[in-house]
């Protein structure tokens, strides 16, 4: 049975940084990302990871503040993120599946609030 967990998310301040997490049991994929969704918006792109090569994606609204990395020993993906601005509060999901994009055959965890106060 596959799960996903995140945890890590939390209140914080403009300008300062909070660090996800993302438990991955069950088995492994292709690819691992973050998604956010904020209130009245539809759920976006934030970042990706490859589990085997390590290459990395970003939503160009993260770019540079942002870094997503995995540990394989321990099965988690993380999201390190930094200069939060008010824009980033969101619901921040975790995903697994064989693509960057969404599809039919993903996984994804309940999701963690963010919110970033100004």
């Amino acid at each position: 049975q596959v799960q996903l967990v995140e945890s890590g998310g939390g209140l914080v301040q403009a300008g300062g940084s909070l660090r996800l997490s993302c438990v991955i049991s069950g088995r492994t994929f292709s690819r691992y990302g973050w998604f956010r969704q904020a209130p009245g918006k539809e759920r976006e792109f934030v970042a990706a990871i490859s589990w085997s090569g390590g290459n990395t994606y970003y939503a160009v609204s993260v770019k540079g503040r942002f870094t997503i990395s995995r540990d394989n020993a321990k099965n988690t993906v993380y999201l390190q993120m930094n200069s939060l601005k008010p824009e980033d509060t969101a619901v921040y999901y975790c995903k697994a599946g064989p693509r960057n994009d969404p599809g039919p055959m993903d996984y994804w965890g309940k999701g963690t609030l963010v919110t970033v106060s100004s």
